[in-house]
Protein backbone atom coordinates (compact mmCIF):
# COMPACT_ATOMS: atom_id res chain seq x y z
CA UNK A 1 0.00 0.00 0.00
CA UNK A 2 2.89 2.39 0.69
CA UNK A 3 4.40 1.85 -2.80
CA UNK A 4 1.00 2.41 -4.46
CA UNK A 5 0.46 5.60 -2.48
CA UNK A 6 3.90 6.88 -3.51
CA UNK A 7 3.17 6.18 -7.23
CA UNK A 8 -0.19 7.98 -7.29
CA UNK A 9 1.11 11.62 -7.06
CA UNK A 10 3.59 10.93 -9.88
CA UNK A 11 0.84 9.71 -12.21
CA UNK A 12 -1.29 12.69 -11.29
CA UNK A 13 1.59 15.03 -12.04
CA UNK A 14 2.14 13.61 -15.53
CA UNK A 15 -1.58 13.52 -16.39
CA UNK A 16 -1.71 17.25 -17.14
CA UNK A 17 1.00 17.31 -19.80
CA UNK A 18 1.62 15.30 -22.97
CA UNK A 19 3.85 12.32 -22.54
CA UNK A 20 4.96 12.04 -26.23
CA UNK A 21 5.93 14.98 -28.33
CA UNK A 22 3.72 15.32 -31.44
CA UNK A 23 4.92 16.25 -34.91
CA UNK A 24 3.12 18.59 -37.26
CA UNK A 25 1.13 16.93 -40.07
CA UNK A 26 3.03 16.75 -43.37
CA UNK A 27 1.78 19.00 -46.14
CA UNK A 28 -0.54 17.21 -48.61
CA UNK A 29 1.02 16.09 -51.85
CA UNK A 30 -0.37 17.64 -55.02
CA UNK A 31 -2.64 15.35 -57.02
CA UNK A 32 -1.56 14.05 -60.39
CA UNK A 33 -3.30 15.40 -63.46
CA UNK A 34 -4.36 13.67 -66.65
CA UNK A 35 -3.80 14.84 -70.22
CA UNK A 36 -6.76 17.24 -69.93
CA UNK A 37 -5.45 18.86 -66.74
CA UNK A 38 -8.10 17.34 -64.48
CA UNK A 39 -6.75 16.20 -61.06
CA UNK A 40 -6.76 12.45 -60.50
CA UNK A 41 -7.91 11.44 -56.98
CA UNK A 42 -5.73 9.03 -55.02
CA UNK A 43 -8.67 6.66 -54.49
CA UNK A 44 -11.02 5.02 -56.96
CA UNK A 45 -14.28 6.97 -56.84
CA UNK A 46 -17.40 5.23 -58.16
CA UNK A 47 -20.73 7.05 -58.08
CA UNK A 48 -23.61 4.74 -57.17
CA UNK A 49 -27.34 5.25 -57.49
CA UNK A 50 -28.79 7.29 -54.65
CA UNK A 51 -32.40 6.18 -55.16
CA UNK A 52 -34.54 3.82 -57.17
CA UNK A 53 -35.86 5.11 -60.48
CA UNK A 54 -39.61 5.60 -60.53
CA UNK A 55 -40.19 3.74 -63.80
CA UNK A 56 -37.90 0.91 -62.75
CA UNK A 57 -39.86 0.57 -59.52
CA UNK A 58 -43.09 0.63 -61.55
CA UNK A 59 -41.82 -2.21 -63.75
CA UNK A 60 -40.63 -4.52 -60.98
CA UNK A 61 -43.69 -4.01 -58.75
CA UNK A 62 -46.61 -3.60 -61.18
CA UNK A 63 -45.83 -3.99 -64.84
CA UNK A 64 -43.88 -7.23 -64.58
CA UNK A 65 -46.85 -9.10 -63.10
CA UNK A 66 -49.23 -7.62 -65.68
CA UNK A 67 -46.98 -8.69 -68.55
CA UNK A 68 -46.81 -12.20 -67.15
CA UNK A 69 -50.61 -12.34 -67.16
CA UNK A 70 -51.03 -10.75 -70.63
CA UNK A 71 -48.39 -12.78 -72.48
CA UNK A 72 -48.87 -16.11 -70.69
CA UNK A 73 -49.25 -19.15 -72.95
CA UNK A 74 -50.19 -22.39 -71.22
CA UNK A 75 -48.27 -25.47 -72.31
CA UNK A 76 -49.65 -28.62 -70.67
CA UNK A 77 -46.86 -30.86 -71.96
CA UNK A 78 -43.16 -30.42 -72.45
CA UNK A 79 -41.95 -29.09 -75.76
CA UNK A 80 -40.61 -31.41 -78.38
CA UNK A 81 -36.87 -31.21 -78.97
CA UNK A 82 -35.96 -29.04 -81.95
CA UNK A 83 -35.32 -30.72 -85.24
CA UNK A 84 -31.65 -31.10 -86.15
CA UNK A 85 -30.41 -28.60 -88.69
CA UNK A 86 -29.89 -30.13 -92.10
CA UNK A 87 -26.95 -28.65 -93.96
CA UNK A 88 -26.60 -28.36 -97.72
CA UNK A 89 -23.39 -30.39 -97.80
CA UNK A 90 -22.03 -33.21 -95.72
CA UNK A 91 -19.61 -31.70 -93.16
CA UNK A 92 -17.59 -34.92 -93.11
CA UNK A 93 -17.01 -34.86 -96.86
CA UNK A 94 -13.40 -33.70 -97.49
CA UNK A 95 -14.40 -32.14 -100.81
CA UNK A 96 -16.95 -29.79 -99.17
CA UNK A 97 -15.30 -29.36 -95.76
CA UNK A 98 -14.22 -25.75 -96.26
CA UNK A 99 -17.18 -24.71 -98.43
CA UNK A 100 -19.91 -22.41 -97.20
CA UNK A 101 -22.49 -24.78 -95.79
CA UNK A 102 -25.87 -23.03 -95.30
CA UNK A 103 -28.82 -24.84 -93.69
CA UNK A 104 -31.60 -26.12 -95.89
CA UNK A 105 -34.81 -24.14 -95.89
CA UNK A 106 -33.19 -20.76 -95.36
CA UNK A 107 -32.88 -18.85 -92.12
CA UNK A 108 -35.10 -20.33 -89.41
CA UNK A 109 -34.43 -17.62 -86.85
CA UNK A 110 -37.72 -15.69 -87.36
CA UNK A 111 -39.73 -18.90 -87.02
CA UNK A 112 -38.28 -20.01 -83.70
CA UNK A 113 -40.90 -20.37 -80.95
CA UNK A 114 -40.77 -17.95 -78.05
CA UNK A 115 -39.33 -19.11 -74.73
CA UNK A 116 -41.82 -20.76 -72.35
CA UNK A 117 -43.87 -18.52 -70.10
CA UNK A 118 -41.92 -18.24 -66.88
CA UNK A 119 -40.98 -15.45 -64.45
CA UNK A 120 -37.40 -15.39 -65.75
CA UNK A 121 -38.59 -15.00 -69.37
CA UNK A 122 -40.75 -11.90 -68.92
CA UNK A 123 -39.93 -9.23 -71.47
CA UNK A 124 -37.67 -6.52 -70.09
CA UNK A 125 -36.18 -3.34 -71.50
CA UNK A 126 -32.40 -3.74 -71.91
CA UNK A 127 -31.27 -0.46 -73.46
CA UNK A 128 -32.38 2.53 -75.50
CA UNK A 129 -30.35 3.85 -78.40
CA UNK A 130 -30.76 7.42 -79.67
CA UNK A 131 -29.43 7.98 -83.16
CA UNK A 132 -29.38 11.00 -85.43
CA UNK A 133 -27.79 11.73 -88.80
CA UNK A 134 -26.53 15.15 -89.89
CA UNK A 135 -26.17 15.69 -93.63
CA UNK A 136 -23.96 18.76 -93.20
CA UNK A 137 -21.40 16.67 -91.30
CA UNK A 138 -19.93 15.39 -94.56
CA UNK A 139 -18.80 18.88 -95.49
CA UNK A 140 -17.63 19.99 -92.03
CA UNK A 141 -17.27 18.08 -88.79
CA UNK A 142 -18.04 21.23 -86.84
CA UNK A 143 -21.73 20.63 -87.60
CA UNK A 144 -21.64 17.65 -85.23
CA UNK A 145 -20.89 19.76 -82.16
CA UNK A 146 -24.52 20.81 -81.75
CA UNK A 147 -25.94 17.26 -81.88
CA UNK A 148 -23.23 16.01 -79.51
CA UNK A 149 -24.09 18.71 -76.97
CA UNK A 150 -27.81 18.08 -77.36
CA UNK A 151 -27.55 14.31 -76.87
CA UNK A 152 -25.32 14.82 -73.85
CA UNK A 153 -27.90 17.15 -72.32
CA UNK A 154 -30.82 14.83 -73.12
CA UNK A 155 -29.22 11.55 -72.03
CA UNK A 156 -26.84 12.82 -69.30
CA UNK A 157 -24.36 10.22 -70.58
CA UNK A 158 -20.62 10.88 -70.73
CA UNK A 159 -17.67 8.64 -71.37
CA UNK A 160 -16.68 6.76 -68.19
CA UNK A 161 -19.04 8.93 -66.16
CA UNK A 162 -19.25 8.20 -62.44
CA UNK A 163 -16.17 6.01 -62.58
CA UNK A 164 -17.99 3.40 -64.65
CA UNK A 165 -15.56 2.12 -67.28
CA UNK A 166 -18.39 0.64 -69.35
CA UNK A 167 -20.07 4.02 -69.89
CA UNK A 168 -19.45 4.89 -73.54
CA UNK A 169 -21.23 8.24 -73.74
CA UNK A 170 -22.04 9.92 -77.05
CA UNK A 171 -20.32 8.18 -79.96
CA UNK A 172 -19.69 9.19 -83.56
CA UNK A 173 -21.33 7.22 -86.36
CA UNK A 174 -18.98 6.80 -89.31
CA UNK A 175 -19.73 5.73 -92.84
CA UNK A 176 -18.95 2.17 -93.89
CA UNK A 177 -19.50 2.25 -97.65
CA UNK A 178 -19.00 4.70 -100.47
CA UNK A 179 -22.40 6.03 -101.59
CA UNK A 180 -21.99 7.93 -104.87
CA UNK A 181 -19.25 10.12 -103.48
CA UNK A 182 -21.51 11.47 -100.73
CA UNK A 183 -20.52 9.18 -97.86
CA UNK A 184 -17.05 7.72 -97.69
CA UNK A 185 -15.78 5.05 -95.29
CA UNK A 186 -14.55 6.54 -92.03
CA UNK A 187 -16.31 9.91 -92.44
CA UNK A 188 -18.49 10.92 -89.42
CA UNK A 189 -22.10 11.28 -90.52
CA UNK A 190 -24.00 11.28 -87.20
CA UNK A 191 -23.98 10.59 -83.48
CA UNK A 192 -25.57 8.01 -81.21
CA UNK A 193 -25.79 7.17 -77.54
CA UNK A 194 -26.76 3.98 -75.70
CA UNK A 195 -28.66 4.29 -72.42
CA UNK A 196 -28.80 1.57 -69.80
CA UNK A 197 -30.00 1.32 -66.23
CA UNK A 198 -31.36 4.41 -64.46
CA UNK A 199 -30.41 6.75 -67.31
CA UNK A 200 -32.60 4.69 -69.64
CA UNK A 201 -35.64 4.95 -67.37
CA UNK A 202 -35.05 8.66 -66.73
CA UNK A 203 -34.96 9.40 -70.46
CA UNK A 204 -38.11 7.33 -70.99
CA UNK A 205 -39.98 9.20 -68.27
CA UNK A 206 -39.01 12.58 -69.75
CA UNK A 207 -40.04 11.39 -73.21
CA UNK A 208 -43.45 10.17 -72.04
CA UNK A 209 -44.32 13.02 -69.67
CA UNK A 210 -42.90 16.11 -71.42
CA UNK A 211 -42.19 15.44 -75.10
CA UNK A 212 -44.88 13.19 -76.56
CA UNK A 213 -47.92 14.93 -74.97
CA UNK A 214 -46.80 18.31 -76.36
CA UNK A 215 -45.80 17.05 -79.80
CA UNK A 216 -48.17 18.38 -82.42
CA UNK A 217 -50.01 15.93 -84.71
CA UNK A 218 -48.62 12.90 -82.91
CA UNK A 219 -51.20 10.13 -82.76
CA UNK A 220 -48.83 7.43 -81.56
CA UNK A 221 -46.09 5.13 -82.76
CA UNK A 222 -47.24 3.63 -86.05
CA UNK A 223 -47.54 -0.14 -85.92
CA UNK A 224 -48.35 -2.72 -88.57
CA UNK A 225 -51.84 -3.88 -89.34
CA UNK A 226 -53.39 -7.09 -87.95
CA UNK A 227 -53.05 -8.85 -91.32
CA UNK A 228 -49.23 -8.97 -91.14
CA UNK A 229 -47.55 -12.23 -90.26
CA UNK A 230 -45.84 -12.69 -86.91
CA UNK A 231 -42.97 -14.81 -88.24
CA UNK A 232 -41.40 -12.08 -90.35
CA UNK A 233 -37.84 -10.98 -89.77
CA UNK A 234 -38.91 -7.67 -88.21
CA UNK A 235 -41.67 -9.19 -86.08
CA UNK A 236 -39.37 -11.76 -84.49
CA UNK A 237 -36.99 -9.16 -83.05
CA UNK A 238 -37.83 -7.47 -79.78
CA UNK A 239 -36.87 -4.00 -81.02
CA UNK A 240 -39.37 -1.14 -81.33
CA UNK A 241 -38.12 1.84 -83.33
CA UNK A 242 -39.75 5.18 -84.02
CA UNK A 243 -38.64 8.63 -85.06
CA UNK A 244 -39.15 12.13 -83.71
CA UNK A 245 -39.26 15.30 -85.85
CA UNK A 246 -36.88 18.24 -85.30
CA UNK A 247 -39.62 20.08 -83.39
CA UNK A 248 -39.42 17.46 -80.61
CA UNK A 249 -35.89 18.50 -79.68
CA UNK A 250 -37.04 21.79 -78.18
CA UNK A 251 -39.62 20.02 -76.00
CA UNK A 252 -37.03 18.32 -73.81
CA UNK A 253 -36.63 20.29 -70.55
CA UNK A 254 -32.83 20.11 -70.80
CA UNK A 255 -32.96 21.82 -74.21
CA UNK A 256 -35.92 24.11 -73.57
CA UNK A 257 -34.24 25.88 -70.65
CA UNK A 258 -31.34 26.95 -72.91
CA UNK A 259 -32.77 26.65 -76.41
CA UNK A 260 -30.68 29.50 -77.84
CA UNK A 261 -27.50 27.47 -77.32
CA UNK A 262 -28.65 25.03 -80.02
CA UNK A 263 -29.11 27.01 -83.24
CA UNK A 264 -29.84 23.94 -85.37
CA UNK A 265 -32.57 21.43 -84.55
CA UNK A 266 -32.58 17.89 -85.85
CA UNK A 267 -34.72 14.79 -85.71
CA UNK A 268 -33.75 11.53 -84.08
CA UNK A 269 -34.48 7.83 -84.12
CA UNK A 270 -35.16 6.00 -80.87
CA UNK A 271 -34.64 2.23 -80.68
CA UNK A 272 -36.08 0.44 -77.64
CA UNK A 273 -34.25 -2.89 -77.39
CA UNK A 274 -35.77 -5.65 -75.24
CA UNK A 275 -34.89 -9.26 -74.50
CA UNK A 276 -37.93 -10.61 -76.37
CA UNK A 277 -37.20 -13.12 -79.13
CA UNK A 278 -39.03 -15.67 -81.20
CA UNK A 279 -42.38 -15.48 -82.97
CA UNK A 280 -44.39 -12.43 -81.86
CA UNK A 281 -41.46 -10.84 -80.02
CA UNK A 282 -42.25 -7.36 -81.29
CA UNK A 283 -45.82 -7.56 -80.00
CA UNK A 284 -44.52 -8.43 -76.54
CA UNK A 285 -42.10 -5.50 -76.75
CA UNK A 286 -44.99 -3.20 -77.66
CA UNK A 287 -46.95 -4.46 -74.67
CA UNK A 288 -44.00 -3.55 -72.47
CA UNK A 289 -43.70 -0.03 -73.90
CA UNK A 290 -47.44 0.53 -73.69
CA UNK A 291 -47.12 -0.14 -69.97
CA UNK A 292 -44.71 2.81 -69.88
CA UNK A 293 -47.47 4.98 -71.49
CA UNK A 294 -46.04 5.06 -75.01
CA UNK A 295 -49.05 5.24 -77.38
CA UNK A 296 -49.36 3.05 -80.48
CA UNK A 297 -51.58 3.57 -83.52
CA UNK A 298 -52.54 1.38 -86.47
CA UNK A 299 -51.24 2.36 -89.90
Amino acid sequence: MSAQAARTPRLAATAGRTVRRTRPAPPPKPLKRDEKGVPIPHVNIIVRDTHRCRLADHYFHTLQDDLMYMTYVHEPTARKPPRPVRLAYDPNDPYTKHRYNPPLGGNRWPKQPPPPSAPENIVQLERIQIHTMIKNATSSRVNLLGPIMALRAISAANEKAGGQHTAEGVELVKGRKNLQGWVRPGIPVGVKVDLKGPQMYDFLSVLVEFVLPRLRDFQGVVMEGPSNRLDKMSSASGVVSFGLPPAALGLFPQIEVNFDAYPQTFGMHIHCITNAKGVGAQNRARALLSGFQIPFARS
